[in-house]
């Protein structure tokens, strides 16, 4: 660590106590997707009083704002989410399942530690920026409904990341790694189908089933799955399966579609003839349909020389180091779950050598996991699906993973949010913030790193971004 970063990291440790309150505080509100109006009011208020200026309701979504200080360019944008997950209420610190709101909400993707973790990094690139007076300018980007409704995906349509020289973020997870590789894009569609209500049996030739709508176009896209690319998938939901009576042909019924693969122009693809199915199950019962987006994301694009830099950080970093108390929680959590592979959640593609050494690491550990993953060079591939994808194609991105629950611990889970709202979740955002900051550090004062980074970016987004947003679509829930 150069005097800057020494500056910029004496800074967000000046600031933890504010970030870990910032990060419970977010943890307690637990809002879902598209209704984090406490968390976002919280990050504007707290940003305001740090001397950023704030913007909130961007791109027509009420809980997404921005907070930019500095002036001139570089723009290094930073990423925060904040909302959480249905039916995952959970004590925090606790080692058995126990709701604080029996059937409400947690943050079983730890969130409220991203966007912690993100403000720490906005403070300290601040910091940086103030004292050396520096051209430049820090974005913090307050991102909504990574869980439904891929927010950054509706900025990307509006070109929001194209003010952007460099995006930086991180996620919690139970390991310490440089994020690298490709993932799915996916997208979302909904589809009301309408018939004709009639008595099913004294006068069954008078009715249009929607429910044999649905069915058929569930059919139809099951026979569609043979002709899919091999990291294709097509999942759905039947959410309004037309009532409870079945001497009523069903007037009304839904269903919800989720359509994936690895690059986002095979997804829009894809989509295309999933819509003509549903046109073809309409036809064979003579009903109509409504289709309504719900949201599309993309498939996320490397940049090998962003990865580079802030795996340097993160090296010269180290990762957290945690109490006795802590890892002694961490194991007793880790019993109460399925742990799995020792390289499960890495992604495929990677090599045996480097499957072997993610092995050796790990060793016979069931806590916390306190050492840095390999940067893994090969052609990952990560099958679940972010929003940070489009963020990727209108700007250089990068992802770090910070360790913030036991090594294995799943996604999604009551374990997940006991963790993220202990001190463990605590100091992974810290530290997150730390990595970010440092990594911006070296690209202002090292304008050859962005100009590589967009000869690379430019390389591989030259067949152009398909993006997933139509037009007139606005920012929902399912």
């Amino acid at each position: 660590m150069n005097a800057d970063k020494t500056v910029v990291i004496d800074k967000i440790n000046d600031k933890a106590s504010l970030i870990g309150d910032v990060a419970d505080r977010i943890w307690e509100y637990a809002e879902l997707s598209l209704k984090e109006y406490k968390s976002c009011d919280l990050y504007c208020e707290v940003l305001e009083k740090e001397g950023f200026n704030v913007e909130k309701g961007i791109c027509n979504i009420e809980t997404a704002f921005s907070a930019s200080f500095g002036s001139g360019k570089p723009v290094i944008g930073i990423l925060a989410e904040y909302d959480a997950l249905s039916g995952l209420s959970q004590e925090r610190g606790a080692v058995a399942q126990n709701p604080v709101t029996e059937g409400g909400n947690g943050h079983g993707c730890g969130h409220n530690l991203l966007g912690a973790g993100s403000l720490a990094a906005a403070i300290g690139i601040k910091e940086y920026l103030s004292s050396t007076g520096c051209s430049g300018t820090v974005i913090m980007y307050g991102c909504p409904g990574e869980e439904g409704c891929a927010s950054k995906a509706f900025m990307a349509r509006d070109g929001e990341w194209k003010k952007l020289d460099a995006a930086l973020t991180w996620h919690p997870a139970d390991s310490n790694e440089v994020v690298t590789g490709s993932s799915n894009s996916c997208i979302q569609v909904k589809y009301t189908f309408h018939g004709i209500a009639s008595h099913a049996s004294g006068a069954p030739e008078r009715g249009r089933s929607a429910l044999d709508a649905v069915e058929l176009m569930n059919i139809g896209v099951q026979f569609l799955r043979e002709h899919m690319g091999d990291k294709a998938r097509v999942h759905y939901a039947i959410t309004d399966a037309g009532g409870v009576s079945p001497n009523v042909v069903q007037p009304r019924a839904e269903v919800l579609y989720m359509v994936r693969s690895n690059h986002v122009r095979e997804a829009v693809e894809l989509q295309k003839r999933v819509d003509k199915i549903a046109e073809g199950a309409a036809l064979m019962t003579e009903t109509t349909y409504d289709r309504t987006f719900i949201d599309g994301l993309s498939d996320t694009v490397t940049n090998r020389t962003l990865e580079k830099v802030v795996y340097s950080n993160f090296k010269d970093l180290g990762v957290v180091r945690f109490t006795d108390e802590e890892k002694e929680f961490a194991v007793k959590l880790s019993k109460t779950y399925d742990k799995g592979s020792k390289v499960a959640g890495i992604g495929s593609g990677f090599s045996e050598d480097y499957a072997a050494e993610v092995i050796k690491l790990k060793g016979d550990s069931d806590g916390m996991n306190e050492f840095l993953l390999p940067y893994f060079t090969g052609e990952a591939f990560a099958p679940a699906s972010t929003d940070v994808g489009d963020v990727s194609w209108q700007c250089p991105t990068v992802q770090v993973h910070v360790a913030a629950w036991p090594d294995g611990c799943p996604g999604h889970s009551w374990q997940n949010v006991s963790s993220a709202g202990s001190s463990i979740g605590h100091k992974a955002a810290v530290h997150a913030g730390k990595i970010l900051a440092a990594t911006a550090v070296d690209l202002f004062e090292k304008p050859e790193l962005l100009k590589e980074a967009w000869a690379e970016f430019e390389q591989r987004t030259k067949d152009g971004y398909v993006c997933p947003i139509p037009a007139d679509a606005v920012a929902r829930m399912p």
